[in-house]
C-alpha cells in the first residue's frame, strides 16, 4: 500500500478545482470563472488498487493586493509543507503569464518534486501543445510535464499513474468510501456560493459569503437555510433580482447539487443580508442565549 499527499497549486482560473473534481469523480470543489473562487484548502482522496493519493486543492496563488489575497496565498503556501509532490497547474491555452512566473519563483524555494500540468489542451492544436511545453520547460526543472484537459477529463489517468510514483508513505489515511475531508454543511454553503458567482457573472465580487443558518437532515426531506452575506445593498439587489427571479434561479440550481450531495429531497431557503444586518442578527441571537 503506497500513499501520500500531493498539493495542487497555480494561479486563479487555471482549472485546479475542475481537476480535483475530475480526479475523484465528484463535485467537491466549486468551479467558477471568478478569480479567487476557492477560499479553503480542500482535500480530495483518490483510491487506487494498491495506493491512495490525498490531493490538496488550494486557493489560487497570485500577487496579493488586499487582505483576502494575502490570506489565500498563506493557505496555498502552507499546503506545500510535508507533501510528496506538487502539481503546478497552468492554463496552457492562455499562455505564460506574470502569475505563473511569480509561482515558479516561489517553487524554487522548495525541495519537493514539481509536476507541470498543462491544462486546457482541448483548446490547442498539437503544435500549440508543443509550443506550451517549450515555453515552460526552461523556466524550472520540472520532474514531469503532463498535458491534460480537466474539463474533458483527458489524460487524467496518466496524471494519476505518474503521480503515484512519487508517494512515500504506506499508511491508509482514509477509508475507501471517503473522497473528501469537507463536511456536508461546508459543501452546502459552497454550492450556493458557486451558483451566485456563476449566475451573476462579474456583478458580484468573490467576497460574497454563505453561512448555514439551519440544517435539519433527520427527516426524508432535508430542510436547509442559508444566509447570503454581501457588503452593500446594491449587491443584495443584484442577487435577489427583479421580483426575486435571480434568487429563485440560484436556489433552484443549488438545490439540484445539494440533493445529489445528500442523496435526498431538499427544501432550501435562501436569505440575502448585508454584513451589518447579519451581524445585528447574530448579536441578537447571542443575547438570547446569554439570557437563558
Amino acid at each position: 500500500m503506497r500513499s501520500g499527499f500531493v498539493s495542487i497549486v497555480g494561479r486563479p482560473n487555471t482549472g485546479k478545482s475542475t481537476l480535483i473534481n475530475a480526479i475523484v469523480n465528484e463535485h467537491i470543489a466549486i468551479v467558477s470563472d471568478v478569480a479567487g473562487t476557492t477560499r479553503n484548502t480542500i482535500q480530495g482522496v483518490y483510491h487506487g488498487d494498491d495506493f491512495q493519493i490525498v490531493f490538496v486543492d488550494t486557493p489560487g496563488i497570485a500577487k496579493a493586493s488586499d487582505k483576502l489575497g494575502r490570506r489565500l496565498n498563506e493557505e496555498s503556501y502552507s499546503s506545500l509543507d510535508d507533501i510528496d509532490c506538487i502539481l503546478f497547474v497552468v492554463d496552457a491555452a492562455g499562455g505564460l503569464g506574470r502569475g505563473d512566473k511569480y509561482i515558479i519563483d516561489a517553487l524554487k524555494r522548495t525541495t519537493v518534486p514539481v509536476i507541470l500540468v498543462l491544462n486546457k489542451i482541448d483548446r490547442l492544436s498539437k503544435d500549440g501543445i508543443l509550443k506550451a511545453i517549450n515555453m515552460y520547460k526552461d523556466l524550472y526543472d520540472f520532474a514531469e510535464i503532463i498535458p491534460i484537459s480537466a474539463m474533458k477529463e483527458h489524460n487524467i489517468d496518466t496524471l494519476i499513474d505518474i503521480t503515484k510514483n512519487y508517494l512515500k508513505d504506506n499508511v491508509k489515511y482514509y477509508e475507501d468510501e471517503v473522497i473528501t475531508n469537507t463536511n456536508p454543511e461546508f459543501m452546502i454553503t459552497e454550492l450556493v456560493r458557486e451558483k451566485i458567482l456563476n449566475l451573476t457573472n462579474d456583478e458580484v465580487p468573490h467576497s460574497v459569503t454563505c453561512v448555514l443558518s439551519s440544517f435539519n437532515n433527520k427527516t426524508s426531506i432535508a430542510e436547509i437555510g442559508v444566509d447570503i452575506i454581501v457588503s452593500r445593498d446594491n449587491l443584495k439587489k443584484i442577487i435577489i433580482g427583479k421580483s426575486g427571479a435571480m434568487l429563485k434561479e440560484i436556489g433552484t440550481e443549488a438545490r439540484k447539487d445539494i440533493e445529489h450531495l445528500l442523496n435526498k429531497q431538499v427544501y432550501l431557503e435562501l436569505y440575502v443580508k448585508t454584513v451589518k444586518d447579519w451581524r445585528n442578527n447574530v448579536r441578537y441571537i447571542d443575547e438570547l442565549y446569554e439570557n437563558q
